[in-house]
């Protein structure tokens, strides 16, 4: 390997991006017209892709247009998703299709139209260090690209790396090698379809939104009179298929409102939260529930049985390869029995998860990491950092533990990146409103406290009773008061 040559400019960037999702694309978006601000962004890949592997035909994203890269923070951008159809001479078309919610392979289009129209992105250029310089004073991102490293420096950083695909550990053993096209996680669904709908016996595993789209996928592949296609499993640790929560109300904790909200609350409240509300953004659309019993359902026309099963409720404990298919240890949670089942295909649709990138070891120490080893992260999406590093570092999608269940979420990528870029501007290039949600989190600000917390109230004595002459007044005890709500 070469060695690194020198950067693309003397001075530093003013912010280069790692990784070009949805997230990082719409700050590289929101950041381009933006006089004087030089901006660089990096990914391995040879051109922009999104989750290529589950860019079936039917299936749509579950947020609304709307919240395409910039609109929901500057609608007058020229990248937005309208200005995309005006480009590609489709805005009719779009208007007469009365859609709200758009396919996923045009979502994928229009971010490769964004991500070709931006000179600050650059693909095929893989990060393999990130340092602090400190002679520089600045970041030193190493990248790579056809054998040869550049050197860049860069006063701030934005991590957008996106997030790796979770399997259960009874099947990472079955998923190299010659198992590899018929153990696998959905993000490679699409590469081996074909084969998994030839095959006898499939079985998918995870209950949400990406679980019941390949198995509804291969419900389609059988024919009309259910004989043909795979059989069909679908199991879910989850008590039901439960539809993600759509009220519009329910929607509201999808709003910078809420963050603000969930980043006063304390750590274990956080963890918690986080945990309980998975309909949020772990179930799956009411329509492609629907469409999946209806898909079930013609399969009993003229007294057929439907060549599939759905098993909520069950954790998969192990599994083994045998012959030509593989053994599968089940436990029904609420009966607490095992059992076994016998399956061509595994498919685990069991989601992702963020980590930590390999580029990052030289910086390791410099980053002031929590007590589970996650990024530390505030208010403008700055990471925790030593002192002595004066640049400043940003992470994108790495911090639902701190900001809630909005963070991977598409519906608030354009006002994440506005509030990052506002941070690194040192300006407000995009005013966000103060509010926008109708619902109040937590304590009202202008709630009166209780009487038991005013400094004039009586204190209950030992026997519970209270008002005057009923114990000593006693000054209230400023634990014990409220705060008017978190800030």
């Amino acid at each position: 390997m070469t060695a690194p040559t020198p950067a693309d400019h003397d001075s530093p960037y003013d912010l280069v991006g790692i990784g070009i999702g949805p997230f990082n694309l719409s700050l590289a978006a929101l950041a381009d017209p933006v006089p004087g601000f030089r901006s660089l962004f990096l990914d391995s890949r040879p051109g922009f892709s999104w989750h290529p592997g589950m860019l079936m035909e039917g299936t749509t994203l579950q947020v609304p247009f709307l919240a395409d890269l910039v609109t929901m923070a500057d609608p007058t951008s020229r990248w937005s998703y309208l200005n995309y159809l005006r480009h590609h001479d489709r805005m009719f078309r779009f208007f007469f299709s009365e859609r709200f919610h758009i396919p996923r392979r045009e979502y994928d289009d229009y971010c490769r139209w964004v991500a070709e129209g931006l000179d600050s992105c650059r693909f095929g250029a893989e990060v393999v260090a990130l340092e602090w310089d400190e002679r520089a004073d600045a970041f030193a991102v190493v990248h790579r690209s056809e054998g040869t490293e550049t050197r860049v420096l860069a006063r701030q950083v934005v991590l957008g790396v996106g997030t790796d695909p979770v399997v259960p550990a009874a099947l990472r053993g079955l998923m190299t090698g010659a198992h590899a096209d018929r153990v696998m996680h959905s993000a490679d669904y699409r590469t081996h379809r074909a084969r998994l709908a030839a095959a006898d016996d499939v079985t998918v595993i995870g209950s949400g939104q990406s679980g019941a789209e390949v198995a509804l996928d291969l419900l389609r592949h059988q024919d009309g009179e259910g004989q043909g296609g795979p059989f069909v499993r679908w199991l879910a640790r989850t008590t039901a298929f439960a539809p993600m929560e759509y009220s519009k109300i329910g929607l509201e904790h999808f709003t910078p409102d809420y963050i603000h909200y969930f980043r006063g609350l304390p750590e274990a409240t956080r963890e918690r939260l986080v945990r309980e509300q998975w309909q949020l953004y772990k179930g799956v659309s009411g329509d492609t529930l629907g469409e999946i019993y209806d898909e079930l359902y013609e399969r009993t026309i003229g007294g057929g049985d439907p060549r599939a099963a759905l098993h909520p409720g069950v954790e998969l404990i192990g599994a083994v390869a045998d012959g030509d298919g593989y053994v599968l240890t089940c436990r029904s949670q609420q009966q607490d029995e095992p059992f076994e089942v016998r399956t061509s295909a595994v498919v685990s649709a069991t989601g992702y998860c963020a980590s930590r990138p390999a580029f990052l070891k030289p910086l390791t120490d410099l980053v002031d990491w929590d007590d589970k080893g996650r990024y530390q992260v505030d208010g403008d999406y700055r990471v925790a950092l030593d002192p002595r590093v004066t640049g400043t570092l940003y992470v994108q999608n790495a911090e639902m533990h701190t900001h809630g269940v909005g963070a991977p979420d598409l519906t608030l990528g354009a006002w994440r990146s506005a509030t990052i870029l506002n941070a690194a501007t040192g300006r407000d290039v995009l005013p966000m409103a103060a509010r926008q949600a109708f619902t109040t989190f937590g304590t009202p600000p202008d709630a009166a406290r209780p009487d038991a917390a005013r400094p004039d109230a009586a204190r209950p004595d030992a026997s519970g009773a209270a008002g005057p002459g009923a114990g000593a007044q006693l000054p209230a005890d400023p634990a014990a008061t409220s705060s008017g709500g978190p800030r």
